[in-house]
């Protein structure tokens, strides 16, 4: 397949174009033994070791129903930290503002950012501020750094998948993505879908003390179906779920429905994916169903020996498709 010569919205949306952008360039140029296709790296220090990430944020409208730009950097920074089983502890954070961004708007965006670090137990201890010319960016971006404490019992990755492993997911699925279509204003759809941008360390926390997960993914850019498909290539294993288990919003549903989308590819901001032994996928379910934006977790699927790489559906009559990979854009700017 030739090679593209030019930056595409596709190469941003988490899918194929993603991981060939991924491999093309940064992997060719970066490789060294620390890098990695989790959500952090782990870096070993001394008797220790701490989890360190980094994100970038270009979310259109910053605004949206259940939070803001501020809050979502927070959010997707923690997550990151915690599903490599690390106990989030500083953050710094970069804003690149347009010329003409409204003051008012900045301070509901760190009002955001401070409310969510608190419920985090992180501090923002270092940050940057660049203002561009009008145009030259779209109102604020924010990039967010992260360093965590790993728990010494944590081993997580998307490697560690195994042949039989429980697929589940700590909450509804496609709630941001459908969240951030309708505050667009483009379809003229009127329907109260609210992000679930929400920090979950807490979550973590709670499965690590009781249960031993091999993989904890934040299902973002991309949603379930592309995070499913990273941890089928890292561990060499299929994926296979089931489609009546998915937990689904009525109102994500619908919306989907209408705009001919699969609530599997539309974003995340509060929702895990947890590969686990299957003797503990009930333990994890009541943990998760005790808690917090856990309520509606719920276990989709297994992993497969055969079927390497790919991710498979179990339709509601039975019959076993290919979950197609996304190849383009679907949402520009979601997170």
């Amino acid at each position: 397949m030739p090679q593209d010569t030019h930056i595409l919205l596709a190469h941003g949306g988490g899918g194929a174009k993603t991981q060939e952008l991924i491999e093309d360039v940064f992997s060719s140029y970066f490789a060294n033994p620390l890098l990695t296709a989790d959500d952090a790296a782990i870096l070993p220090l001394h008797d220790q070791r701490l989890a360190f990430s980094t994100d970038g944020f270009i979310v259109q409208p910053w605004k949206f129903p259940g939070g803001n730009i501020g809050k979502l950097s927070i959010c997707g920074t923690v997550n990151d930290l915690a599903c490599m089983g690390a106990r989030p502890l500083w953050l710094t954070c970069a804003f690149v503002l347009e010329e003409g961004f409204p003051v008012a708007a900045l301070h509901e965006v760190a009002a955001a950012m401070k409310e969510a670090a608190e419920k985090a137990c992180v501090a923002i201890v270092a940050g940057d501020t660049k203002v561009a010319s009008k145009g030259q960016v779209d109102q604020i971006f924010i990039t967010t750094s992260g360093v965590g404490q790993v728990l010494p019992n944590a081993t997580l990755s998307g490697k560690n998948a195994k042949a039989r492993d429980a697929i589940l997911v700590s909450g509804d699925i496609g709630r941001h993505g459908a969240s951030i279509l309708l505050a667009r204003e483009q379809f003229g759809i009127e329907a109260t879908i609210q992000s679930d941008c929400a920090p979950l360390w807490h979550l973590v926390s709670h499965l690590l003390d009781k249960t031993k997960p091999h993989v904890i993914r934040d299902a973002t850019r991309g949603g379930v179906g592309t995070v499913l498909y990273e941890i089928a290539a890292q561990s060499h294993k299929g994926m296979l779920i089931r489609e009546e288990s998915l937990p689904i919003d009525p109102a994500v549903r619908g919306l989907t429905s209408m705009l001919g989308l699969d609530p599997l590819y539309l974003a995340c901001e509060g929702c895990l994916v947890i590969i686990a032994p299957e003797e503990e996928a009930d333990t994890i379910l009541d943990i998760l169903h005790a808690l917090p934006h856990g309520d509606k977790a719920a276990r989709i699927g297994t992993v497969l020996e055969e079927n390497q790489g790919a991710v498979l559906v179990e339709t509601p009559l039975g019959a076993i498709t290919r979950l197609p990979k996304p190849t383009g854009e679907l949402l520009p700017r979601i997170c």
